[in-house]
């Protein structure tokens, strides 16, 4: 994947929630492809559930990276794996939500240096509708992107919620602000891309990079044994018919508006 010829225009790809291994295979395997396709100048993916459907760890991030993926985000499950504790406070491509209350390890956004020289704001936000009691997403989201502004117009939030609602009213409420706003967390990825009356990208959920055959990612057996009757089950992720989902956003450089933005489904061919 060769990156790095400044435009007036930037490419950013974001890959919807990694799920345990098969997730990870698919990125190894069809991230070259899609990248040759759109010619991102920066990757960003949601891997807090590329850990086995739950969490991440060190080596999982560290294995991420090397697959070109420039900057990962994440959710709900981000603690789910204790030892990425201590890890989130020394990396800086890791984000997790930046409406958790101070004094939670790690930082909610980063302004990443494209190869082609070009600075991209990248925000983690956590939505509080059937989710954790966090800040507002909604006045976190205001500070962090004023902020973020002073140094760059290109700017994308990652907005991990539950409600449709709650994520099209953050779309609309930074719409002109942002680049784009990103949903996650549902795993079902929606067809409702385009681009808002003051130039931010928006679409309600990228959708699973995982098995398609399945529950969200997880195998289908024991998710319908729970629904019927009620009892505790181990969740293990599924194996079969899986996809890299996500979105391909193009941005003006110089003022930070969308001018197209493209939903990815891309099948991992069976071998």
């Amino acid at each position: 994947m060769q990156r790095g010829i400044m435009t007036g225009l930037t490419k950013i790809l974001f890959i919807g929630d990694i799920i345990g291994k098969p997730g990870r295979m698919a990125v190894k395997e069809l991230l070259p492809k899609v990248a040759g396709r759109f010619a991102p100048d920066v990757v960003i993916a949601n891997g807090e559930n590329s850990a086995g459907g739950f969490g991440l760890t060190p080596e999982i991030v560290e294995d991420l990276k090397t697959l070109q993926i420039d900057v990962i985000t994440t959710g709900n499950h981000v603690w789910d794996k204790k030892e990425i504790l201590d890890y989130i406070k020394k990396e800086g491509r890791l984000l997790r939500p930046a409406n958790y209350p101070p004094g939670a390890p790690g930082q909610g956004s980063i302004v990443f240096e494209c190869p082609s020289g070009v600075k991209v704001g990248i925000i983690n936000l956590m939505g509080r509708v059937f989710m954790h009691s966090l800040d507002c997403p909604f006045r976190t989201g205001d500070e962090v992107v004023a902020k973020m502004r002073e140094t760059t117009p290109v700017i994308v939030v990652d907005f991990h919620a539950e409600a449709t609602s709650e994520k099209a009213a953050l779309g609309y409420y930074l719409d002109g602000r942002v680049s784009g706003v990103i949903g996650t967390h549902t795993h079902v990825q929606t067809s409702d891309e385009r681009i808002l009356a003051g130039g931010t990208a928006f679409i309600t959920d990228a959708g699973m990079t995982g098995p398609v055959d399945s529950i969200i990612g997880m195998r289908k057996d024991e998710i319908v044994q729970k629904f019927l009757t009620q009892m505790p089950v181990k969740f293990e992720v599924g194996s079969k018919d899986v996809e890299m989902q996500g979105v391909a956003i193009t941005v003006e450089t110089s003022t930070g508006r969308a001018v197209k933005v493209e939903r990815i489904k891309e099948p991992l061919e069976k071998k």
